[in-house]
């Protein structure tokens, strides 16, 4: 996905707002495995997907729990970071190789300054990752790993092509021989 697609995705700007935005925006690349983000430590950019997937994890008692999978299109941000310009909670590691869009924070706050349209595109933004957090905690709270299974086929149904297992089963808080049993009941 590309980068205009991105941030129209997010909030349409104006052409000249557009431009002024992407030239704060480099392109990097990192391997499969690569930890982006860790734990407790300030994140002062903002990512954009443009080719892979990645996860958010937080570690406990030696285990980690994936809460969050990224894929084309997407945003990887630390809110904490990005908010309070404090610690975040989560890691995100890469799952594939991955292309991404970078865009520093401090960067984007100057922009928000100067750019009321850039601004909104910012407000749009934090109102759009404030949205997926809400659905997050709803679906953890509410709805049954067989639910959030069926969910994920859904609305991601690429992913478990592309995933491990192990992961989709932490997602969904179960063992792996519980999400196999989901898998077989589903078929």
């Amino acid at each position: 996905m590309n980068i205009d697609q991105i941030i129209n995705s997010i909030y349409i700007l104006p052409e000249n707002s557009k431009t002024e935005l992407k030239k704060y925006i480099t392109e990097v690349s990192h391997p499969k495995n690569f930890c982006l983000m860790e734990a407790d430590k300030i994140i002062s950019y903002v990512y954009f997907i443009k080719k892979g997937i990645v996860r958010a994890y937080a570690s406990r008692d030696d285990n980690d729990i994936t809460f969050w999978f990224g894929s084309e299109g997407e945003t990887i941000v630390s809110m904490k970071s990005y908010v309070e310009d404090k610690p975040g909670y989560e890691n995100i590691e890469l799952l594939e190789d991955c292309e991404l869009y970078k865009l520093e924070t401090d960067n984007l706050r100057k922009l928000f300054n100067e750019d009321i349209h850039i601004a909104n595109w910012g407000r749009k933004f934090a109102e759009r990752e404030l949205v997926k957090t809400e659905e997050l905690i709803i679906s953890r709270q509410f709805k049954t790993s067989l639910e959030r299974y069926k969910d994920l086929l859904k609305d991601k149904p690429n992913l478990l092509r592309r995933v491990q297992l192990g992961h989709i089963a932490s997602y969904l808080g179960i063992t792996q021989v519980s999400l196999s049993r989901i898998r077989a009941e589903i078929k």
